[in-house]
Parts: C-alpha cells; sequence; structure tokens
C-alpha cells in the first residue's frame, strides 16, 4: 500500500513537471452602452481583450481580419485577439438587423513587456516609451551613446523599422583629443683610409708608383673634406715618397616634438594639418602637364565616440611626413623630391584622460665597408697602409602618444591669445626707448593668470641640431 502510494505521488509530479502552468493575462475590456458610440478599443499585439454588450448581438465582423482575429463568447461578449500593428472597425448587429455599435479597434505593440525589457537590459536609464499609430516612441535622456543603440535595438525586436527616436545623450559629448609627436634620430660614422705615392726619375725615365687617390705627391688630396687628413711627404734626391693618412668621426643627434590639440563632436570627423603642400607635376594623357598638390607636415584625423561615461573610443589616423631632398627624380626639366612618411592608423578605447602609445618605431640601420689594395693589404703591419676601413650608423626613434579629455565650452573672456600679451610699440616707443613690444597683460579676470605667465627662456616649438 506504501509503494502504491509513492508510485502515484510521484507520478503525480511528473505530470506537473511536463504540463505546461497556465499564466494569466489580464485583458482589458470594453462596456458598449446600448446606442452610444464606442470609444477607442486598445488591444496589444498577440494579446486579448473582451467587450461585452448590454444588449444582445446576433451578427459581428471586423473590417480587416489581419489586424485583428473575434471570436464570440456569449450573445454580449467579444474576444478581440491583437495580430498585427494597425487600425480597424468592429461592427456590432442586433437580432433585427440593427446596428449596435462600430467600435474602432487599434492594435499596438506589446510595450508591456518592452518595457519590463528595457529596465532589464538599461536599468536607471529614465526612457520614456509610447505608441503611435502602429510604432514605438522612444524619448528621454540616456547616459550613453551606448546605451541609445541598445535601446534602438531592442526596440526593433517589438516594431521592426517603426521605432521614433526622441532619445538625446546626456553629460559632455565633445572630446579634445591631445597628440604628443616624438622623434629622436642620431647618427655616427667613423672612417680611417691611407694612400701612398712614390714618384722619381733615373737616366731620363719617369717612374710613378702609389695607392689610393692619385700617383706623385703633389696627387695626393684628401677624399672629401681636408679635416682629420694628414699628408707627410719624403724627397730623397730624385725619388719623392708621400704618404696620406685620413681619419674622420661624425657625431649628430635630432630632435623633433610636436604637439597638436583638435577637439570634436562625439561621432564627428576631425582633421588636422600642420605643413603645407608639395606641388606634383603629372603627365595627363593628352601629352599636357598638370600640377597636383601634396600635403605634408603634421596630419591627423579622427572620430570620437563616448561610448561610456567617462569611456571614449577613437579612430586615429596620425602621420608625420616631410620633403626628402636625398631622393628625387628629374624629367622633362622638373626635379621631384621624395617623401618621408610615418603614418598610423588605429582604434583604440581609453577613459578620459589616459594615455595610450599607439605607435612606436625604432629603425636601426648599420654599415660596415672594408676596402684594400689586392695582397698588399695582407701584409702584416705594413698592409694597414694599403686598408681603407668605413663605419657609419644611424638610428630614429619615432613615438606618437595620445590622450582624450572630455571638454565643455567656456566663455570667451577666459581664452587669452599668444598677441594678447603684447601690442605693437608706437613711433616714439620704438625710436626712443628701444621698445619693440608693450606688454599688455591683463591685471584682472579670468584670463589674468595664464596671461601672466612670462615668456623668458625657450617657448614654442625648438628643434635642435
Amino acid at each position: 500500500m506504501k509503494i502504491d502510494r509513492i508510485f502515484k505521488m510521484a507520478l503525480l509530479g511528473l505530470s506537473l513537471g511536463v504540463t505546461p502552468i497556465a499564466t494569466s493575462v489580464s485583458a482589458q475590456s470594453l462596456h458598449v452602452m446600448r446606442g452610444a458610440t464606442s470609444s477607442v478599443l486598445q488591444v496589444p499585439m498577440n494579446r486579448a481583450v473582451v467587450v461585452e454588450s448590454d444588449e444582445p448581438f446576433a451578427e459581428l465582423s471586423i473590417a480587416n481580419p489581419g489586424i485583428a482575429d473575434i471570436s464570440t463568447l456569449s450573445d454580449r461578449t467579444i474576444y478581440v485577439l491583437g495580430k498585427a500593428p494597425g487600425r480597424t472597425t468592429l461592427t456590432l448587429l442586433g437580432p433585427d438587423g440593427r446596428l449596435i455599435t462600430n467600435v474602432e479597434v487599434q492594435v499596438t505593440p506589446d510595450i508591456a513587456e518592452f518595457k519590463e525589457r528595457l529596465r532589464q537590459i538599461l536599468p536607471g536609464e529614465p526612457i520614456e516609451v509610447r505608441t503611435a499609430n502602429d510604432g514605438i516612441v522612444m524619448s528621454g535622456i540616456v547616459s550613453s551613446i551606448s546605451s541609445l543603440d541598445r535601446a534602438l535595438q531592442l526596440a526593433e525586436r517589438y516594431a521592426p523599422e517603426r521605432v521614433s527616436n526622441l532619445m538625446n545623450v546626456g553629460g559632455t559629448q565633445q572630446v579634445m583629443l591631445h597628440v604628443r609627436f616624438a622623434e629622436m634620430s642620431r647618427s655616427v660614422s667613423k672612417s680611417l683610409s691611407s694612400s701612398l705615392s712614390l714618384s722619381g726619375t733615373s737616366g731620363g725615365l719617369g717612374i710613378s708608383a702609389g695607392s689610393g687617390s692619385g700617383s706623385g705627391l703633389g696627387a695626393l688630396t684628401p677624399g672629401g673634406t681636408s679635416q682629420g687628413a694628414l699628408n707627410i711627404g719624403v724627397t730623397a734626391g730624385a725619388l719623392q715618397f708621400g704618404i696620406l693618412l685620413e681619419a674622420l668621426e661624425n657625431k649628430g643627434v635630432v630632435r623633433t616634438l610636436a604637439e597638436p590639440n583638435l577637439t570634436a563632436l562625439s561621432g564627428q570627423e576631425a582633421r588636422f594639418l600642420a605643413g603645407g603642400e608639395y606641388p606634383v607635376p603629372v603627365s595627363q594623357d593628352d601629352g599636357t602637364i598638370s600640377v597636383e598638390f601634396k600635403a605634408f607636415g603634421i596630419e591627423l584625423e579622427f572620430v570620437p565616440r563616448v561610448v561610456g561615461e567617462d569611456i571614449i573610443n577613437i579612430e586615429m589616423m596620425a602621420a608625420v611626413s616631410g620633403i626628402d631632398p636625398t631622393v628625387s627624380f628629374s624629367s622633362g626639366g622638373f626635379s621631384i623630391s621624395g617623401f618621408q612618411r610615418r603614418e598610423t592608423s588605429t582604434t583604440v578605447e581609453m577613459r578620459d584622460g589616459e594615455s595610450f602609445a599607439i605607435a612606436g618605431l625604432l629603425q636601426d640601420d648599420f654599415r660596415d665597408l672594408n676596402g684594400q689594395v689586392p695582397w698588399l693589404g695582407d701584409i702584416p703591419v705594413l698592409g694597414a697602409l694599403f686598408r681603407s676601413a668605413e663605419y657609419k650608423r644611424e638610428q630614429s626613434e619615432l613615438v606618437i602618444i595620445i590622450t582624450p579629455h572630455l571638454v565643455t565650452p567656456t566663455r570667451g573672456e577666459a581664452l587669452v591669445l599668444p598677441t594678447d600679451r603684447i601690442r605693437l610699440p608706437s613711433e616714439s616707443e620704438l625710436f626712443l626707448n628701444g621698445t619693440t613690444a608693450v606688454d599688455t597683460t591683463p591685471r584682472s579676470g579670468a584670463a589674468s593668470e595664464v596671461a601672466r605667465q612670462d615668456f623668458g627662456g625657450s617657448y614654442g616649438y625648438v628643434m635642435e641640431d
């Protein structure tokens, strides 16, 4: 008996586990008064409402069955199911064929479920949702563009291509990008070479021999520059002997630094060019020559997107270019110089005030040359006089660092231009006092502290060589 009871309880639990539990759906009911015109009946899509009439009806019809479906529960009760967004008319007729009333049925997207999902996915976002005709209207102020995109993507699931966006993004939406270009170039070259010359006459017969740049003592001259050159000559009767030793070492360092700043609205592209344009002749199909201009200098293009409260997505391109006269091409009377260009293009994401080194270049060129007179250069000790060696190394480093900032406009009087600190002198100030610039630094106001910054020492962009 006990086993039978346990078996029945197990069957009951299994039946409850596999049987779907019916959920109650609150239905809107419309009460139709006798002889009165009905108001609009709001029916959510895929939901049902109940229409009750005081007077029994014998016949009813729906103008567009594709929008709503109807069925009778009794001679006074109608079941209306919303199928597709839109408007249609429900008509009720009495037993004698007399018109009882027309009910306007408006099927709208089910925004109750949409609102619930919106609160779950984007908690804390004050988004208002309304229906308009057969679509959804969304309004309110959201915290970021990412929240706005998520809300619109969710709305498209409930009303495809029928979503009206009236939402705005709050907070600061303007981004200033601070970019630092830092480049360091170093070069070292060393060379060591020697030349020998022997000349003389014997019985009217001239003898001349040598290695290097020429024969004869007077023909031995430094190869490129007189620095680091030592010329030694010995004369014994009609015999002349000369030695030329060249040793040279060069070192050079160049530093280049640029810090452009550019501000743009979130989602909008901004461009910056500090440099110029170089004319390049281009041959056309008809044989004529036209001129195209190629930009060079500091180039910056970026598109910022504020995706969070202080998270910024940046899609950017930065380049440093310049004319390189060492690489040139000549044709038809035109001489065209080449360009040296370092460029990077990337997409990064960071917070306000954080920095990223988005690009770096370390270039190391090394060259080592050794030349000698055959066989003579292999002689121990004395062979060094018949050999020449050259060593050259060039290193270049480039780093590009970006820092975004969320910025807001300020009042015009708080901004100071470099020209606001000085004014041109009058003739008396220039000729009598020798004054080249008159200090006009503001003594009060929002810009006074910035304007009083001294110009003592180095200022502006500096290139060292």
